[in-house]
């Protein structure tokens, strides 16, 4: 019997691509080019949005023309009259595609049936609900966020003094990869906010790619060149899956190839990296 979590069913396909952009959702000026900068672009209705100015940004959404196609809108939290405006700014639209923040209970999820919801865990209680959450049929992906989360428990910083993620922020994003994947669904990585480390930048994305992300958030344009280069394989990893796969076709179970042995566990990742650049596994 196969389901979710059976081996051979991976997580579900991310249709936005792996470099997602987040936009003040004040500032119109800027939604076109943070479309083309990206793969997807993240109207922020949330936190990038000051409280006095989101009646203006509900206002600038609900007027913009981009492909809903590449566009989601992060909304307020459930439950918050901010939440229950931009629902009703965004049914003016034809965006149908969420983020919904600092989500918790499945309940918030199913109640948007009609919308795909990319569902932000980045609270204690969302984290620990995330394989519930990931299991509403219209959850299109799960994200999580280390800031959000640290002040959740009452922290003050998400990384050590030397910039890895403490201990507790690893745990969340672990939790998070493995519920959407159990479900068949894709999980995308947490922004990076230092904005002059690229280095720091390209090593977290390709990390989240080689763990099992479909994609990273982004708060700047200029990270979003570095992101996709992460998560698209470079050519020789391409060609020794395809030799891995080719040599595959003449063999029954374990077989030794260049020095290894291989089963099916590792002809999945070499399937996984021709995924990842556009082939046929």
């Amino acid at each position: 019997m196969s389901g979710p979590d059976s081996p051979n069913v991976p997580p579900g396909a991310f249709p936005f691509g792996a470099g997602l952009l987040f936009c003040p959702a004040d500032r119109p000026d800027r939604f076109a080019k943070a479309a083309a900068r990206a793969d997807a672009v993240i109207l922020d209705l949330e936190d990038a949005v000051a409280a006095a100015d989101k009646p203006a940004a509900r206002e600038a959404v609900a007027a913009s023309r981009l492909d809903p196609e590449r566009t989601i809108v992060r909304v307020n939290p459930a439950g918050t009259s901010d939440f229950d405006a931009d629902l009703a700014a965004l049914r003016t639209t034809g965006y149908r595609s969420l983020m919904l923040p600092k989500a918790q209970d499945p309940g918030e999820v199913r109640a948007l049936a009609g919308y795909g919801v990319v569902v932000l865990c980045e609270t204690a209680a969302g984290v620990l609900n995330a394989a519930a959450l990931a299991a509403e049929p219209n959850t299109v992906a799960l994200m999580w966020g280390a800031e959000d989360l640290i002040a959740s428990l009452g922290g003050t910083s998400s990384r050590d003094g030397g910039g890895a993620y403490r201990a507790v922020a690893l745990h969340a994003r672990s939790s998070v990869l493995l519920a959407a994947a159990a479900h068949g669904k894709a999980a995308v990585d947490a922004v990076y906010l230092d904005l002059e480390d690229a280095g720091g930048l390209e090593a977290e994305a390709r990390d989240a790619a080689a763990s099992g992300f479909a994609a990273k958030a982004c708060i700047h344009p200029g990270q979003v060149e570095a992101v996709r280069a992460a998560f698209a394989p470079d050519p020789a990893e391409v060609a020794a899956a395809r030799a891995l796969l080719d040599a595959a076709a003449g063999e029954a179970g374990v077989f030794r190839f260049n020095g290894r042995m291989v089963d099916e566990p590792l002809l999945r990742h070499a399937r996984a990296v021709l995924g990842r650049a556009g082939q046929a596994g």
